[in-house]
């Protein structure tokens, strides 16, 4: 388990019964949160907050708040600055479960003593792209949903990034490989965040299950000749991380050699120490 545990402006402060209780600056706010099985007692932490979100038994949800919240804020995770606003569908515009992530790309790309290019695809709304971005990389950031490319941009403007090479795309991320591939580009780290299901801008459907290894294969021959790393984070229920580490082994490792390795990532529960699991990865590194 990789924990994400040097955040300041964000903290997750309890956890349990279906639920997440977090503060994100100086806001707390209580999602739904299905790892978190297991049993705790709720205090007056879970009382004394400013919004809440209720789920549909349908499907969907909406909030609910106890004060008025401005449109959006602002958090800062080391040097990076980020915009965070509760959305329709639960989500804030940031997972800071992936801060481990973050440290490890610029780590890697600040040590590499020379130019590298990333390919961040269902890049969101781009905290990979700014973390690359801020190590010193190109940064070539594609997405099929136009308003998280918007947010993206947004992000980079926080974090003064405006100056740097950053390509921003609104496209369907295995069309934008294939293509790729056809015009001889090459990258030296990519990374993906691929949901379970989705759909492109034209209506391109997407499956994990189905989808993945052929993009993994697929994106192989967008590596350079010396390329620096490869990393899959995914959320999707039932998928063990033990897969992320096997389609990396015989693509990316077989191929360049280095090393794979794989595991869950999490978040630290300030009251009580326990950990909440946020997900897994596989990730290749020369």
């Amino acid at each position: 388990m990789r924990l994400s545990n040097e955040w300041q402006d964000y903290e997750c402060l309890d956890a349990g019964d279906g639920e997440k209780l977090e503060r994100w600056g100086s806001i707390i706010l209580r999602r739904p949160e299905p790892s978190a099985m297991w049993p705790i007692e709720k205090g007056n932490e879970w009382e004394n907050i400013s919004g809440t979100y209720f789920r549909y038994k349908d499907g969907g949800g909406h909030w609910e708040f106890n004060e008025t919240l401005p449109e959006y804020w602002t958090i800062n995770y080391k040097e990076l600055t980020f915009k965070v606003s509760p959305t329709n569908f639960k989500h804030t515009g940031l997972f800071p479960e992936q801060a481990t992530n973050w440290d490890f790309m610029m780590d890697k790309i600040k040590n590499a003593n020379r130019k590298i290019k990333v390919l961040n695809l269902f890049a969101y709304t781009g905290a990979a792209t700014i973390a690359c971005s801020k190590a010193g990389a190109d940064v070539v950031h594609v997405d099929s949903a136009k308003g998280m490319v918007a947010w993206a941009k947004e992000n980079m403007y926080l974090s003064h990034l405006e100056n740097n090479y950053i390509r921003y795309i609104v496209d369907d991320c295995l069309k934008f490989v294939e293509r790729e591939i056809r015009r001889g580009n090459k990258y030296d780290a990519i990374v993906m965040d691929p949901p379970s299901y989705g759909r492109g801008p034209n209506g391109e459907v997407w499956k994990l299950e189905h989808n993945l290894a052929y993009l993994v294969q697929k994106c192989s021959e967008l590596l350079s000749d010396e390329p620096l790393f490869f990393l899959i984070n995914a959320y999707t229920t039932g998928i063990s991380s033990t897969v992320l580490y096997n389609i990396l082994k015989i693509t990316i490792e077989k191929k360049y050699g280095g090393k794979v390795d794989n595991g869950e990532i999490g978040l630290p529960i300030s009251k009580n120490g326990l950990v909440l699991p946020c997900g897994i990865y596989g990730r290749w590194q020369n």
